[in-house]
């Protein structure tokens, strides 16, 4: 019963923690998704070259946001026009890094860490990108460059619509039609309207589609926190089975960059390798249940095995290097080992949990919406189709 009551208090910690950082992400993507020209995101990450990878790498690398907050906000991108490959780069920089955590790796893990963790980020970012771009979006850029007729069959019965280009919003409405899809105007001059639109979808949609994976993966991330002992982190030392290890516990744990820093400290204080600390801080906030869920369903299961690959391989590979740096040219001194224990003050816990209770509240709010939904669906498809 105690661990029962232990694993509640960690998913409400995790919860807590996470909360802001999840609003921030919600609101960032509702104004990419309403008010940011699909032209200029076609621009600047529509395409799968070198170029927009890196951008995408480089424009999420220094954003406040968690592997949390990451997901609506990757999801925004990818549904206003991104490619896959710059999607994923985005994915991986964002969570990785950010001005918040590089100013804690200082003050907690020293200079060397502050320095390292950046560029790993951007870095492994590019090289998810390019791997997704090669081995994922090749033979889809040769399909989707062939013309498909467009089918304009519907019946009283249909279930869902493709929406393969968007257009004029319609007044036609059928029986049995499902969701209405999202319509793009972003001429629409009314400024309250656009704020409107951006808190309506970043509170509904977006929401919606990871509500499920969110809690999945906070639950999955207390369950660690519960009973995965910090001695059976500990007790592989170094080499690459530290890494490997330290790669495993990471993937599914939902931790945010600033977050890992202390339990890096604390790894580091236990006789881990500061390469396998590294690969830690990379492969915990880069990966988690719930973005890899959202990579699946948004972009396929191929996509999401060259994710995770690449995030594995780009982690133990700069583990390997920064502890070669470490030995060849004596920067221990760069990397503190003294133990520090990062604590929220009064305030900003009251934040904390005001944001918590807010983010509870909204997805109260969408349970409660889409069981009346649903109850009236069914009422109208009995009728419709009965």
């Amino acid at each position: 019963m105690s661990d029962i009551i232990l694993l509640g208090q960690n998913f409400l910690a995790l919860f807590m923690e996470s909360a802001p950082w999840l609003l921030l992400g919600l609101l960032v993507a509702g104004v990419m998704h309403e008010l940011v020209p699909v032209s200029f995101l076609e621009k600047h990450m529509g395409s799968a070259s070198f170029g927009s990878i890196s951008k995408a790498a480089i424009i999420g690398a220094p954003l406040p946001l968690c592997s949390c907050g990451v997901i609506p906000a990757a999801l925004g991108l990818r549904r206003s026009g991104a490619s896959k490959s710059s999607t994923i780069s985005f994915l991986v920089s964002t969570p990785e890094t950010g001005v918040d955590s590089v100013s804690v790796s200082y003050a907690l893990l020293g200079p060397l860490y502050a320095i390292v963790r950046p560029v790993a980020a951007v870095v492994s970012a590019i090289y998810a990108g390019l791997m997704v771009r090669f081995f994922a979006e090749r033979n889809e850029l040769t399909v989707q460059s062939e013309p498909v007729p467009a089918s304009a069959t519907s019946s009283c019965c249909s279930t869902k619509a493709k929406p393969e280009v968007v257009k004029k919003p319609e007044d036609k409405t059928q029986c049995c039609d499902s969701d209405p899809t999202h319509q793009h105007d972003h001429n629409v001059p009314r400024k309250s309207s656009q704020v409107a639109k951006v808190l309506s979808y970043a509170s509904g949609k977006l929401l919606e589609d990871i509500v499920v994976w969110l809690l999945i993966g906070l639950a999955l991330a207390a369950a660690i926190k519960t009973w995965v002992p910090t001695d059976f982190l500990t007790q592989w030392g170094d080499g690459v089975v530290a890494m490997l290890v330290m790669a495993l516990i990471g993937i599914p744990m939902y931790i945010c960059a600033t977050a890992s820093t202390p339990l890096a400290v604390g790894f580091l204080a236990a006789g881990l390798s500061p390469g396998a600390v590294l690969v830690f801080l990379m492969a915990g906030p880069a990966t988690n249940v719930s973005t890899m869920g959202m990579i699946k369903q948004e972009m396929g299961a191929r996509t999401l095995v060259l994710y995770l690959f690449s995030v594995i391989s780009a982690s133990i590979g700069f583990g390997y290097a920064l502890n070669y740096l470490v030995s060849s040219f004596s920067l221990s001194s760069m990397i503190k080992t003294a133990s520090h224990v990062h604590e929220h003050g009064a305030g900003v816990q009251i934040i904390y949990g005001l944001c918590a209770i807010l983010l509870a509240g909204l997805m109260l709010r969408l349970g409660v919406k889409k069981l009346q939904q649903y109850r009236h669906n069914h009422e109208q498809h009995s009728a419709c189709c009965g």
